[in-house]
């Protein structure tokens, strides 16, 4: 049975963007009736002069969001403006407010209960009052080291541990992703973004709660390290350089443990000139599985594609705070 939405697209970076032309390639299932972003170079313009189309769309970009979401009551708001919930979470209460459903890139979204608590129960409080869903998801979190880690678990008996390998080749992804793990800067830029709190990826620790929340497993401590990969080499970017010597991006790695059991382990390279990038899930288990996709998931086309995927997990889920293992699995929508 063919299903239509009304969606607006809130925040129209690089991710957001690319999330305009999937919805505008998917027109029989998805009505797009506004747009919401705060860039003076943006608003105003038809999403057409945006994203280089020759026709027009007739959706013109807003800075007020309030306007917007009365005027065109979306069924779901699809959401990327920050990787940080402290730093936005109001949007989110916004859209509720007016009776739509948000499916969110925001990585700290992904598992919010533990890092900022209070604003997950705000959050959850006030979809439910309003009969609505707030989904975090993406393709990291949200899919790669966590999802696909609990769907690989479901031919299991029995599961003792588990580790989940992510390595990426940053110099194929966009910039503000290669700026993020550091790419081009000296190893003591690097360690005063690292004392920040707030660079390189946002969201493995979220990962590690999320798999074992979905196990029934209990974490007492968390160990999260975050050290740079240095370039043995010269490479070059359509952003930029990085030059031997020069941090090239991250190795971070999160392990969870019961006591002093070692449950799980989650180890996560991203950095340019990364030679094999794959996406790796490892179960020790009855039976055990051993998943790999070989040259990994592209990162910027699949976090696309799980929050326009997700329009109808996040439009059809019980109203409340959700996360991805909380709803059915996501799957391609709108493809015929």
């Amino acid at each position: 049975m063919s299903r239509s939405f009304n969606v607006v697209q809130y925040g129209i970076g690089p991710i957001g963007q690319s999330c305009l032309k999937t919805i505008l390639s998917k027109s029989d299932h998805i009505n797009l009736v506004g747009v919401i972003d705060i860039d003076p170079a943006k608003v105003g313009k038809d999403v057409a002069e945006i994203l280089g189309l020759d026709a027009p769309v007739g959706v013109v970009v807003s800075a007020d969001a309030e306007a917007v979401l009365s005027e065109t009551k979306p069924d779901v708001v699809v959401h990327t403006t920050s990787s940080f919930l402290s730093r936005m979470y109001d949007q989110l209460i916004l859209c509720a407010r007016h009776g739509a459903s948000v499916i969110s890139s925001t990585e700290e979204l992904s598992y919010p209960y533990d890092r900022h608590p209070g604003i997950a129960e705000e959050i959850d409080r006030v979809a439910k009052e309003n009969g609505v869903t707030i989904l975090g998801t993406g393709v990291n979190p949200g899919y790669a080291m966590d999802a696909l880690a609990l769907m690989a678990t479901g031919v299991c008996n029995e599961v003792r541990s588990i580790k989940i390998n992510r390595e990426v080749d940053a110099g194929l992804r966009r910039l503000p992703l290669q700026q993020k793990v550091g790419a081009g800067i000296s190893e003591a830029e690097f360690a005063e973004k690292k004392a920040t709190g707030m660079f390189g990826h946002i969201g493995l620790v979220e990962s590690v709660r999320m798999v074992a929340d979905g196990l029934g497993w209990n974490i007492d401590r968390i160990e999260e390290h975050l050290d740079p990969v240095i370039s043995k080499k010269e490479v070059v970017t359509p952003f930029l350089t990085v030059h031997e010597g020069d941090v090239a991006g991250i190795h971070h790695h999160a392990y969870g443990y019961d006591g002093d059991e070692l449950l799980l382990t989650l180890d996560l390279k991203m950095f340019v000139g990364a030679e094999d990038p794959r996406d790796a899930v490892l179960v020790d288990g009855d039976p055990p599985m051993d998943l790999v996709v070989r040259g990994g998931i592209f990162g910027d086309t699949a976090t696309v594609a799980t929050l326009v995927n997700g329009i109808p997990q996040a439009f059809d889920a019980a109203p409340g705070l959700k996360t991805v293992k909380d709803v059915p699995l996501v799957r391609a929508f709108g493809t015929r």
